[in-house]
């Protein structure tokens, strides 16, 4: 019996879940199609009717990690008049994806291309999408008067690479265990806005 497009869509999503979940509990070496297969009882054939091999599976995954982190972050970019007040909401926001869905993230920002088969080029206009949101925000505050940074996409760019150190680090469990988790993300995050408006007022 055909299975009808919903099914087949359900079907893909729970493979996706189930990726995600031996992400999380083995890393990526510890995934094999037949892993995924077997936790959500299905054949290891079945799984090689959505994804071609292991490569593509990650890929779905990483592509649906970067749609989870864009929603979230355009939801926070509509909030609110403050530019300065925005940009903090968007460093707080990309650091709450990482920490709340390290698979995720450790996949899309954190695994080395020679693991796998490199990401399409093409695709990683989803991942610009991310920093659009910081770009746009640091326009309006340098319009505003608020910001100064001279080259817009540079400072996008250097703001998701300072918020990457934070979350990287704090997923591989690298930072001193002195050190309180709450304390370095918020310092870290004022840091970041310190950066760009030096003379920012922030709560």
């Amino acid at each position: 019996m055909s299975t009808s497009s919903d099914e087949s869509a359900d079907l893909r999503e729970s493979i996706l879940d189930a990726a995600n979940e031996l992400l999380l509990d083995a890393g990526y070496t510890g995934i094999t199609m037949r892993k995924v297969a077997d936790r959500i009882g299905y054949s290891a054939t079945t799984i090689y009717l959505h994804f071609a091999n292991k490569d593509a599976l990650l890929h779905a995954l990483i592509e649906r990690g970067y749609r989870l982190l864009h929603s979230a972050m355009h939801r926070v970019a509509d909030e609110g008049a403050d530019p300065i007040a925005r940009i903090e909401a968007l460093c707080r926001c990309y650091v709450r994806f990482g920490l709340d869905h390290p698979a995720y993230y450790e996949v899309m920002f954190m695994l080395h291309p020679r693991f796998m088969e490199r990401y399409p080029a093409d695709k990683y206009r989803e991942a610009r999408r991310n920093m659009d949101a910081f770009a746009q925000t640091l326009v309006e505050a340098q319009r505003a008067g608020k910001a100064q940074v001279s080259d817009l996409r540079a400072g996008a760019n250097a703001i998701w690479a300072m918020l990457h150190g934070v979350v990287s680090l704090l997923i591989a469990r690298r930072m001193d265990v002195r050190v309180d988790r709450d304390a370095l993300i918020d310092t870290s995050i004022r840091g970041v806005v310190r950066s760009i408006a030096p003379t920012a007022v922030l709560a």
